[in-house]
């Protein structure tokens, strides 16, 4: 999940093509940037939704219109989500594009940054589940999806463990993890991986640190709701 700065209209965001390690794309991708709710498809995502590159310009209205009736709630509580947390995320339903053909779709989300490191949108694929898509899409996906999500698992774990250490937002905590993939050009999944696996060796926090975390645990289920 390296830096995003405004790829071009159809490219793939860079961030999964590290994680993918470089093998062939499937369907397309996408960006959205919250500021001005404005999407960039790639010609696959359009032909994918029946439209001819260049004919259509998407929006979130129009998105939310292809998807399945009983997916498209769903979707779109997704969406908002993303929009007010700033988050990555990973959604399986179905389209259904211009002719009326129905597609099963998965669709992997990752952040996008400026160049001052602030989440400014969304970047990703729409990946193509259809049976009738060729063995090799299929053999991608099944072995691309699965680094996808334990790479965001090693982040995740090294970003909570930042924020517990030095009492910094979780935004925080992945800027901390992306100085230091910079300063040792080092894979950012790769240093992750490896504090979430040495952070064990530490033996734990201090016994007043420990005191107060057993408190807030047992506690927390009082504390309000977050905003």
């Amino acid at each position: 999940m390296t830096d995003i700065d405004e790829p071009a209209a159809g490219a793939s965001p860079s961030g999964l093509d590290e994680i993918m390690g470089g093998r062939p794309h499937t369907i397309g991708s996408f960006r959205f940037r919250f500021a001005d709710q404005s999407w960039v498809w790639s010609d696959e995502v359009a032909r994918l939704h029946g439209y001819a590159p260049g004919t259509a310009q998407p929006t979130t209205e129009l998105l939310l219109s292809h998807k399945h009736p009983e997916d498209r709630d769903t979707v779109a509580g997704t969406l908002a989500a993303t929009v007010r947390d700033g988050t990555a995320f990973c959604s399986r339903h179905r389209i259904i594009d211009t002719a009326g053909t129905e597609h099963h779709v998965l669709v992997v989300g990752d952040r996008l940054y400026d160049s001052t490191g602030t989440t400014v949108g969304t970047t990703g694929y729409y990946i193509d589940l259809d049976a009738s898509r060729d063995e090799h899409r299929r053999q991608i996906l099944a072995e691309a999806l699965p680094e996808l999500l334990d790479a965001r698992a090693c982040i995740e774990q090294a970003k909570g463990a930042l924020m517990l250490v030095y009492g910094i937002t979780a935004d925080q905590a992945f800027h901390v993890l992306r100085w230091r993939s910079q300063e040792t050009n080092t894979k950012l999944r790769d240093l992750a991986g490896k504090l979430a696996t040495a952070i064990t060796t530490l033996g734990g926090g201090p016994l007043r640190q420990r005191g107060q975390f057993d408190h807030l645990l047992l506690t927390v289920h009082q504390h309000p709701d977050p905003a």
